[in-house]
C-alpha cells in the first residue's frame, strides 16, 4: 500500500514538474502558443534562432535518403538526423519519389501507409528532438498526380489543357493534393505554366501549351484545387508554380538554354499565367534554369523582387529549381563561386535553395559581411509563416491507415478516367469510321509500341506503379469485346528497330476487321538511362530505351522514331480500316497519319486510365471533345508555329504551307454544332458583353468547346493575328441549344503601349467566335470610343 501511494505521489509530482516545465517553456517560447497570430509567432521564433538555424530553413536537400526501410518498418535515416543536427534543415524535396534516378523501386520504395509512417518519424525527430522543435516541410513532385508509388496518375499537363475544362482540373488537383498530404507532404510542385512554342523542347508534356489565357485559367484552377486560399485545410498543399520565366522557349529547343524575348512580350504573354495563378492563391514560385538578356532567372532581381513581390504583392516563398543557384556559377558563369551565386540569388529574391549547396555557404557570407542578415531573416520568415499557417506546429503527423485506405481510391481512379476521356482529341474521322460497333466488329487487331507498354502512357515525373493499376489500350479494348476477338502484336518499339516484327503485326491486321495502331513517343525512364544532378535524363545515341521525351530529351526532328512509319505503312497496305492513336509528350509528325489513317486520335500521355478512356472513345461510349492546346506543325522548319503570332501573317514556304497541320483549339466530335445570333453590347466599364447561341445539330449528345478570339485592328504596338480571350466547355443533348455569354473587361482588350503602360486603346476590335483558332463561325467588329488606362498588374488580392 505504501509503495503504491509513493508511486502515485511520484507520478503526481512528476506531472506537476512537467506542467511547470511546460508552462515555463510556453512562456519562454511564445511561438508555441497557437492563440497568437502567425506574424507574432514567427517574430518570436526568429528571435530565438541562431544564424545557422535560420539558414537551415532556407535549405531543401534531396529527400529520398531520409528514411530507412526494413520490411514493413520504416524510420528516419542517420543522414536525416545529421542534416537536422548539423545544418538544421527545414525542408526536404522528393522524400517519397521513386524512379530510376533515385533507385527507389516497387520493392524498396514506400507505399502510401509506409510513406506516412516515414513522414511521421521524420517529423517526430524534428519536433521532439531538436532545440526549437520546428516541423519540417516535405515538398513533392505533383504535376499530374503525386510522384510516389501507389498514387493516382492523371494525364500530363498538356493532356489536362486539352480538356479545356478548369473545373475538372480543379478536381484533379484536389485529388492529387489530398494524396500528397495523406502521406505527409506539404508542398506540391506544379502546375507548370511555361508557354510552349517549340515542340523540340523536352518538357512540352508538362505544360498547358502555347496560349497565355488557357494556361493561366488552367493554372489558377490547379492552384485552387490544391487548396490555395485555404492552406489550413488538412488536405491542401502549397502549390509551387514553375518555371519563372520563359523557360519553354529555349534557343534550339535545348532544355535550359537562354530565352530570346523582349520585355513587352514577357509582360504580354509569359508573365500573365503566373500572375493569374498567384492571384488565385499560389504561395510558392520556382525559378527557371534559363537566362533572359544575359541575366539568369534565378538571380534576376527585377523578376523576383520588382515584379513578383513589389508589383504583384506576392508574399509566399521563391524556391530555386534543383541546382539552378549552382548554375549561376557553374552554367551561366556570372558568379565566381557557389557562395557568390548564393548571395546573388538571395539578394535577387530567392528564399529556398533546392539542392542546398550554395545557401549552405550563406553563414560564412553573413559573417564576412557579404550579405545582411536581414535578408536571411526575411527569407526564413516566409517559410516559417507558412508552417504556422498550415498548422504544422500543432498537427505535424498523419494517419498512416488513412493514407493506405484513401490514396488511389476508387473515387480517385474515376476522376482519372474522366480526365483521360476529356483530354482525348479526335483529329480525323473519315467516313465516320468511329465509333466502332461492338456488335459489328468481330475481330480487332491492337498493334503498336504504345498499345500495351504501360509505362509509356504515364509521362515523365511518374513513379513506378503496379501493372494491375494501369490500363493500356489493349486492356481497354478487351473490356469492350471478348478477349478471343482481340489480337495483339507489338510490331516495333518506339526507338529500337531490333525489336521490330512488322510481319506479325500485318498478320494480326489481316485476321481482323479493323486495326488500332498505337504509336508515338515515351517519357518512361528506365534503369539504364543516365541522369545528371538535376534529375534530367541524358539523351544517348546508343541508348535503345523508348524514351524520346521528358526532361532532357530534346529533339532535332519531330518524326516518329524507329520503324513506326514502316509499321503504319505496312498496316495500311492490308486494306483494313486503320485507327491510329498517338500517345506522346509533344506534337510529333502526323503528316502521314493525317493523310492515310481512317481515324486519328491524339491522347498525349493519358495516365493510368488512358487505355480505358481511349477504348471508350473508339467504341462510342464517350463522345470526344478534347481540343489542341498547342499547334501541330507540318515540319520543324516552320518552328515556331503558334497561332497568336504578331501580324503580319506569315506566307507559305517553297516546300510547304506556312500554316500548322492542326491549329490551336482544333478537335472533332461525333456530333455537330451550329453557331448563331452573335450580339455585342458595350458596357459602362468600357468592356463589352458578347453573347451567341450554340446548338447541337448532330445525332449524339456531346461537348463543344466554344472559343472567343479578339484582334485589335490598329494599335500603338504590333498585336497578334488573333488572341484567345474566353472559352467554355458546354454539354448539349441532341437538338438542344445554349445561350453563351462572355464578358470582356477593359483588361481583356488591353495592350502594353510603347511606354510600357497597360491600356485599352480606343479603336476597332474584331470579335471572333468559333470552334478553333482557324474555325471562326461568327465575327463582328466593335468600336471602342474611349481609352482606359490600367495598372500594368493589379495587386494580388
Amino acid at each position: 500500500m505504501f509503495k503504491e501511494t509513493r508511486n502515485i505521489l511520484l507520478i503526481a509530482g512528476l506531472g506537476l514538474c512537467l506542467t511547470t516545465s511546460s508552462s515555463l517553456a510556453q512562456e519562454k517560447f511564445r511561438y508555441k502558443d497557437a492563440r497568437l497570430s502567425t506574424s507574432e509567432r514567427t517574430a518570436d521564433l526568429l528571435s530565438h534562432m541562431t544564424l545557422e538555424e535560420k539558414v537551415g530553413q532556407l535549405l531543401c536537400p534531396l529527400g529520398w535518403e531520409m528514411y530507412t526501410k526494413d520490411g514493413n518498418t520504416v524510420t528516419y535515416s542517420e543522414k536525416y538526423k545529421n542534416l537536422l543536427d548539423k545544418q538544421h534543415v527545414g525542408m526536404f524535396w522528393a522524400v517519397f519519389r521513386a524512379d530510376p534516378w533515385t533507385q527507389k523501386t516497387l520493392e524498396n520504395g514506400l507505399r502510401p501507409a509506409l510513406a506516412a509512417e516515414a513522414a511521421n518519424a521524420m517529423q517526430r525527430y524534428a519536433v521532439e528532438e531538436t532545440r526549437l522543435g520546428i516541423p519540417i516541410f516535405i515538398a513533392e513532385e505533383a504535376p499530374h498526380g503525386h510522384m510516389a508509388i501507389g498514387t493516382t496518375v492523371f494525364p500530363t499537363g498538356i493532356g489536362m489543357a486539352s480538356t479545356w475544362n478548369p473545373t475538372l482540373q480543379e478536381q484533379v488537383s484536389a485529388v492529387s493534393a489530398k494524396e500528397v498530404r495523406l502521406q505527409g507532404g506539404h508542398i506540391g510542385y506544379g502546375p507548370v505554366l511555361d508557354l510552349s512554342r517549340d515542340p523540340r523542347w523536352s518538357r512540352v508534356e508538362e505544360t498547358y501549351g502555347e496560349d497565355p489565357v488557357l494556361s493561366g485559367t488552367m493554372g489558377a484552377a490547379a492552384a485552387k484545387g490544391a487548396g490555395a486560399g485555404d492552406i489550413k485545410n488538412p488536405n491542401a498543399v502549397i502549390s509551387t508554380i514553375k518555371h519563372f520565366i520563359a523557360y519553354g522557349i529555349p534557343e534550339g529547343g535545348h532544355n535550359g538554354n537562354s530565352a530570346i524575348i523582349g520585355q513587352r512580350e514577357l509582360h504580354e504573354s509569359f508573365l500573365p499565367p503566373f500572375f493569374k495563378t498567384v492571384e488565385a492563391g499560389a504561395l510558392s514560385v520556382m525559378t527557371a534554369y534559363n537566362s533572359i538578356d544575359g541575366i539568369p532567372c534565378t538571380a534576376d532581381g527585377y523578376l523576383l523582387t520588382d515584379v513578383l513581390r513589389k508589383d504583384w504583392g506576392f508574399d509566399g516563398f521563391v524556391v530555386s529549381d534543383l541546382g539552378s543557384i549552382d548554375g549561376v556559377y557553374s552554367s551561366h558563369r556570372v558568379a565566381s563561386s557557389l557562395q557568390e551565386a548564393g548571395t546573388m540569388s538571395l539578394e535577387a529574391g530567392v528564399d529556398v535553395d533546392l539542392g542546398a549547396r550554395p545557401f549552405a555557404e550563406l553563414i560564412e557570407a553573413v559573417k564576412a559581411g557579404k550579405i545582411d542578415i536581414a535578408k536571411i531573416d526575411s527569407a526564413a520568415s516566409r517559410v516559417l509563416c507558412l508552417k504556422f499557417d498550415m498548422g504544422l506546429f500543432e498537427n505535424p503527423y498523419r494517419d498512416a491507415k488513412a493514407a493506405g485506405r484513401e490514396v488511389r481510391s476508387k473515387e480517385n481512379v474515376a476522376v482519372a478516367r474522366k480526365a483521360a476521356q476529356e483530354s482525348i482529341v479526335l483529329l480525323e474521322n473519315k467516313n465516320n469510321v468511329l465509333p466502332l460497333s461492338a456488335k459489328k466488329v468481330k475481330k480487332i487487331a491492337v498493334i503498336g509500341p504504345n498499345a500495351d507498354t504501360h509505362y509509356n502512357q504515364l509521362g515523365d515525373y511518374t513513379a513506378p506503379q503496379e501493372r494491375a493499376a494501369i490500363r493500356t489500350v489493349l486492356d481497354g479494348i478487351k473490356t469492350k469485346l471478348p478477349a478471343a476477338n482481340v489480337i495483339y502484336a507489338k510490331g516495333t518499339a518506339i526507338r529500337d528497330t531490333a525489336q521490330s516484327d512488322i510481319a506479325a503485326a500485318v498478320e494480326a491486321a489481316m485476321q481482323a476487321d479493323v486495326a488500332v495502331v498505337v504509336v508515338g513517343g515515351s517519357s518512361a525512364r528506365d534503369f539504364e538511362t543516365k541522369y545528371i544532378e538535376t534529375g534530367a535524363a541524358v539523351a544517348d545515341a546508343k541508348s535503345l530505351s523508348d524514351m524520346e521525351s521528358g526532361e532532357g530529351f530534346d529533339r532535332s526532328t519531330l518524326d516518329l522514331l524507329g520503324d513506326q512509319i514502316k509499321l503504319l505503312e505496312a498496316i495500311k497496305k492490308t486494306g483494313k480500316p486503320m485507327i491510329v492513336v498517338y500517345i506522346q509528350g509533344r506534337p510529333l509528325n502526323m503528316n502521314w497519319a493525317q493523310e492515310n489513317a481512317d481515324a486519328l486520335l491524339n491522347a498525349w500521355y493519358p495516365g493510368q486510365e488512358g487505355g480505358n478512356a481511349i477504348a471508350d472513345v473508339i467504341f462510342g461510349d464517350y463522345n470526344p471533345a478534347g481540343r489542341l492546346p498547342i499547334s501541330v506543325p507540318r515540319s520543324v522548319g516552320q518552328l515556331p508555329v503558334y497561332y497568336n503570332k504578331k501580324v503580319p501573317k506569315g506566307h507559305d514556304y517553297v516546300e510547304t504551307l506556312g500554316s500548322p497541320l492542326y491549329t490551336f483549339g482544333y478537335g472533332k466530335s461525333f456530333t455537330e454544332f451550329g453557331y448563331s445570333d452573335l450580339k455585342i453590347t458595350q458596357q459602362a466599364d468600357g468592356g463589352i458583353e458578347v453573347s451567341f447561341q450554340v446548338k447541337n445539330i448532330g445525332s449524339r449528345a456531346g461537348d463543344e468547346v466554344v472559343q472567343l478570339y479578339v484582334r485589335d485592328e490598329f494599335a500603338s504596338t504590333v498585336q497578334p493575328i488573333k488572341q484567345l480571350k474566353k472559352f467554355d466547355r458546354i454539354h448539349l443533348a441532341v437538338g438542344k441549344f445554349k445561350q453563351v455569354v462572355f464578358h470582356l473587361q477593359p483588361e481583356d482588350l488591353s495592350i502594353i503601349n510603347p511606354k510600357m503602360q497597360r491600356i485599352m486603346e480606343a479603336g476597332s476590335f474584331n470579335v471572333m467566335v468559333g470552334a478553333s483558332a482557324d474555325d471562326i463561325r461568327l465575327n463582328e467588329k466593335v468600336e471602342i470610343t474611349k481609352s482606359v488606362q490600367l495598372p500594368l498588374y493589379g495587386k494580388v488580392k
